[in-house]
């Protein structure tokens, strides 16, 4: 690490607010970084306010260089992951850095001695803070405004974690898909002989019934990703949390449940993509004290015509019986109903086969990579 940059931890508030401040000043002039509300990020960083705290410790970091701000990263120690998958695995998360690779190895090389000092021997990352939340580095598909819930960051970012000995983990990869294009002919007609065959029935969550909604989701969430790479089952209350914070942008008629003889077995969440209205509002309700970015909020808000497609679970005992294809054509024909033009995919597994096969015989296209690293404390 150069000697004119000294890393350490995030200590009172005004720390905290360089923290969260770093990225407006990094991005300022990247025409796809999309900012997040500054109130959000006070909050995503409160363990008061975010049920993550409950259990996990977190250690956050700034680099500085005399007194100007050049980096950041959270340390994060997830015992609810050492135990699910039976290792000694840490994660480093909301790192942001100016394009120099000392800097970067301070930060990195803090995070993991916090983290080497707590037992654990291998850090994985960025996660923000897990991969219940948006994780992994974009390493394709810089060209556009990441989707709702979705990382971004500068090309450099790649070579400065490589430089600092970080390697491939795993791949998650983003699709495109046009509410405009017709499916296959021939999938649609099987998935329609299947619904009629298992008797599935698909509905919109039900609003006014959202608590006992919320629980039959979470039921099928668990048990729907408890095998897959990187999975951490949410807490009762991470997933209500979740739950409320997206009730005020979710379309209920993109929110589908199906059903095999009235028991709920595999769901879908679409949401309109909100970014475009959270970059109208450039990270700030108000300015001056007016409601000027709430005001740009909203009637960017109006004018959203891209939607992600951000989870879709299937009962283990359901799979393999053609309610991935019938959900994606529902969600499709609702999409193009509404208005919207189409939208994004993400994130799937680059070795889970049997789902990305499915949204290629849906018409979908690869868009973008995302990488978890991996390196030894």
């Amino acid at each position: 690490m150069p000697t004119d940059v000294q890393v350490t931890p995030v200590r009172g508030a005004a720390d905290r607010m360089a923290f969260i401040r770093l990225p407006y000043a990094l991005y300022r002039d990247d025409p796809n970084w999309v900012p997040p509300l500054e109130m959000e990020r006070k909050d995503f960083l409160d363990p008061k306010k975010n049920p993550f705290f409950d259990y996990a410790e977190v250690e956050l970091f700034l680099a500085r260089r005399g007194a100007e701000v050049v980096g950041r990263v959270a340390a994060i120690k997830n015992p609810r992951h050492m135990e699910v998958h039976g290792t000694k695995e840490g994660f480093f998360g909301l790192f942001e850095c100016v394009n120099d690779a000392g800097v970067a190895r301070g930060l990195l090389d803090a995070a993991s001695a916090w983290l080497k000092a707590r037992g654990i021997d291998r850090v994985l990352g960025p996660a923000n803070f897990s991969s219940n939340q948006d994780w992994g580095l974009l390493v394709e598909g810089y060209d556009v405004p990441p989707a709702l819930m979705m990382p971004y960051n500068p090309a450099y970012y790649l070579g400065l974690l490589e430089t600092c000995g970080f390697t491939k983990a795993k791949d998650l990869w983003a699709w495109e898909l046009s509410s405009s294009a017709a499916p296959p002919e021939k999938v649609a007609r099987i998935a329609e002989k299947i619904r009629q065959r298992e008797g599935i029935t698909v509905r919109p969550v039900r609003l006014k019934d959202f608590p006992a909604e919320v629980a039959r989701i979470k039921e099928i969430y668990n048990s729907a990703w408890e095998k897959n790479w990187g999975f951490i089952p949410f807490t009762e209350r991470e997933f209500d949390h979740m739950a409320k914070e997206m009730k005020a942008i979710v379309r209920p008629e993109l929110l589908l449940i199906a059903e095999v003889k009235g028991e709920p077995v595999a769901f879908s969440m679409t949401l309109p993509d909100a970014n475009e209205a959270f970059k109208a509002a450039g990270g700030r309700l108000t300015t001056f004290g007016l409601p000027i970015g709430l005001v740009k909020l909203v009637l960017a808000s109006r004018r959203i015509k891209r939607l992600r497609l951000l989870t879709l679970g299937i009962k283990e005992g359901y799979r393999r019986r053609g309610l991935d294809a019938i959900l994606y054509l529902d969600t499709l024909r609702t999409a193009k109903e509404l208005g919207y033009t189409g939208g994004e995919i993400s994130w799937t597994l680059e070795d889970n086969h049997l789902v990305n096969r499915a949204i290629e015989s849906m018409g979908g296209q690869r868009s973008k990579t995302y990488r978890v690293f991996q390196r030894p404390v």
